[in-house]
Order: structure tokens, then sequence, then C-alpha cells
């Protein structure tokens, strides 16, 4: 099979054939219908040695296929079945794990995979895609469940004004859960405009640009000072402007992946007395079933600015690393 390869920092991916993977008895083969390009992604390979991740690495977790072989311990799927998959491969035994929540087992391990031909994955890290959901475009399953984690860990109410910034795929799906969770206004921010529109077809009701005044733009434009923030870009300095702009004992929620340490005043947040809160992964059964529901309305779909196939993602994936007007790229190997 042909997959997209990690070499080094500095090197771009390298298209290269390897041998067919074979799925172990308690996995499944799946040949790769979509898989998304995540932030998380490149990220990986500017620093990968967090992550754990070396040379001859295959990035791509958000991925949906068809299973083409089951390995001789699965009953639950078989060849045929059209899947999205949980990119969290946790024990399968642990409490944690019973309980449908693999990303808070010990064993956790994030896996990759997607930027190829065919993958092995674990059948528990399979659910079946409703009907009427394309395909490929099951892969946006796992951002769709990440952002609805969002909002759950930010407790958010009808009624509540919320403040999203970064207009990145994420930022872009909380707001499409903000606005089914009854927020009555939902203020997206960004340094460009380009995802203004799309911002708004998904559930935003305002967009304001990032600047100087960037706390008086959202107070303005939700009818007061925010009492939800959520971060969701991961560059130093936005974690101090969502503290900044949100309300009295609101809540800032920290969902972009900032590496390398941040600068941030914590006096005011001490003074505004807010809720400083984390969000990461999502929960398997209830939050990751409720995201490919959500797929069959076609409304999340919009996220997808292109399609292609394996042999562009060296040059795509670099483009990314600069500000672009894309949105979330879409990797379908049978485009190739």
């Amino acid at each position: 099979m042909k997959a997209a390869f990690f070499d080094a920092v500095a090197q771009p991916l390298r298209i290269s054939a390897q041998a067919d993977p074979s799925p172990r008895a308690d996995e499944v083969l799946l040949r790769v219908a979509g898989c998304g390009i995540c932030g998380s992604d490149l990220h990986i390979t500017e620093d990968p040695a967090p992550f754990g991740i070396g040379a001859g690495f295959v990035l791509g977790h958000e991925i949906s296929g068809e299973v083409v072989a089951v390995g001789r311990d699965v009953d639950a799927l078989s060849a045929g079945d059209r899947v999205a998959v949980v990119p969290m491969r946790g024990c399968g035994t642990c409490a944690r794990c019973l309980s449908g929540d693999p990303a808070r087992c010990p064993d956790m391990v994030l896996i990759g995979g997607g930027y190829a031909e065919y993958v092995t994955v674990a059948a528990r890290q399979c659910h079946k895609l409703p009907p009427g959901v394309d395909l490929a475009d099951g892969a946006l399953a796992e951002p769709l469940a990440v952002a609805l984690h969002c909002v759950t860990r930010a407790g958010l109410k009808p009624g509540d004004r919320v403040a999203i910034l970064g207009a990145g795929p994420i930022g872009l799906l909380v707001a499409f859960w903000a606005r089914r969770f009854g927020a009555a206004h939902v203020v997206m921010a960004d340094i460009h405009t380009h995802q203004r529109e799309r911002a708004l077809a998904l559930g935003a009701t305002d967009f304001a640009l990032s600047g100087d005044r960037l706390a008086e733009n959202i107070s303005d434009l939700c009818g007061g000072p925010p009492d939800i923030v959520f971060e969701c870009v991961g560059k130093r300095g936005l974690l101090q402007a969502a503290v900044e702009s949100v309300r009295l004992q609101g809540k800032v929620v920290g969902v972009g992946l900032c590496i390398g340490g941040d600068e941030w005043d914590p006096f005011i947040a001490l003074s505004k007395e807010i809720d400083l809160i984390f969000a990461v992964f999502f929960h398997q059964g209830r939050e990751f079933s409720a995201a490919l529901d959500a797929l069959a309305s076609g409304i999340p779909q919009q996220i997808i600015t292109e399609r292609i196939g394996l042999s562009q993602v060296p040059q795509v994936f670099e483009s990314l690393r600069r500000r672009t007007t894309q949105c979330k790229v879409l990797i379908q190997p049978d485009l190739s």
C-alpha cells in the first residue's frame, strides 16, 4: 500500500509503499475512505518528541473507512461495514474503557495511520456510520466529537453568551454545537475574515477581528462580556486574551494545543474569579455517537474546503503551515 511517511522535522512528508497491514486478533483492517488533516498533525511534525513520534511514522487520526478483513476474535464487525474510528486506543478492560471513556485509560495511545490506503485498528474503536452519511465524510466524526466535548466541559446553558477565539475547524464546530445547546450569542474571533461566512453558516451570530480591542469588540457583539470563552488556537497570548474577554465569574475553556509554554498574568483571572477549564478528546459512548448523528444532518460537512489524494499530501501539508483560506482538508486515498 501507499502511505505518507514522516521522516524528520523540517522535511516534507514522503509518499512511499510498504506491505499491507494484517489485523491482529482484536483488530480490523480498513480501506481508508477519508482522513482529515488536523492541526495537531502539524504540531507533531514540528516537535515530535513530546508525542513519541519518530522517522517512518504515518500520521492521521481522523479516520473513516470500509472494513475489508477482521481478526479471529472480532464478531461485531464484518467485511463491508462502513465505520468511523475513535483514535484513542485504550486497554479495553479497565473501568474507564468499559465505561466508554478510553481517553482516560492509563494505557491510552492516540493512534495514527490514516494517511494511507489501509490501516488496522481495534474493533472496539469502530462505530458504524448512520445510513446516508458519506463514507469519507465519516472522518469528521472525530473533530465533531472533540468540539462537543468542549461545549460539554463548559457546562453551556441556553441563553449563554459565547466567544470563540480561532476560526479553525474545531472553533467552527464549537460554534455549531454552542448554538445547538441554546447559546444566545456565539461570536467567532480570528485574525482573518476568511472563515466568516462559514462561521455564520455553522451557527456563529457574529464575527470579530482579533486585535488590540478584541475584548471590547467581543463584548459589543455579545451584548456584554461573554459567559464562556473558548480558546481554540493554542498560540501564546490567547489564553490571556480569553481571560481579559470573559465576564466576572465566567468560564475560559482551553482547547488549542499550545506547545512550548505560554505567558499570561493570572492576576486578572483571580480578580475576576473565573473558572479555567481544559478540554481534550471526548467520550466514546456519548459524544462520538452524538457526532455521528450530527453528520447525518449534512451541516458540519461545510468545514471541508478541499479533498485530496495521497499524492498531494506532502505539498498540501506544507502549505497548511502558513495561514491560508483552507479549513478542513480531507485526504481520500481513492482520489490518487
